[in-house]
């Protein structure tokens, strides 16, 4: 694989991983055949800044959670009223993180 595509890939979309798994995200990356490129180049990803702002507007809902991906969660905060708000402020500072695992789990499976 083409380390200069490597590494604007990482310069790209670091911030929408886990700071611990880039550097097994990049080792995969190199690794990687030229033919799953073109789907990996390609994936959008949840922005956890946005995830955040969507948590601190209206994370009592549970739109934090389905925006990430997290249906269950999502559905539990919103059913809960965001656990009675003390889900929601916990939320205001694991959303991004979440996020980030989100991001990580949805590339892990085209990575393999």
């Amino acid at each position: 694989m083409d380390t200069q595509k490597i590494d604007l890939y990482m310069a790209t979309n670091s911030d929408f991983f886990p700071a611990e798994q880039l550097p097994f995200i990049r080792e995969k990356l190199v690794a990687l055949d030229e033919s799953k490129w073109m789907t990996i180049s390609a994936l959008q990803y949840k922005n956890p800044t946005t995830a955040l702002i969507i948590s601190l507007l209206i994370g009592g809902l549970g739109i934090d959670r389905f925006y990430i991906g997290d249906t269950g969660k999502g559905v539990g905060k919103l059913l809960t009223c965001g656990g009675a708000g003390i889900w929601t402020i916990i939320d205001w500072f694991n959303i991004q993180s979440a996020a980030r695992k989100m991001n990580f789990t949805k590339l892990q499976t085209y990575l393999y």
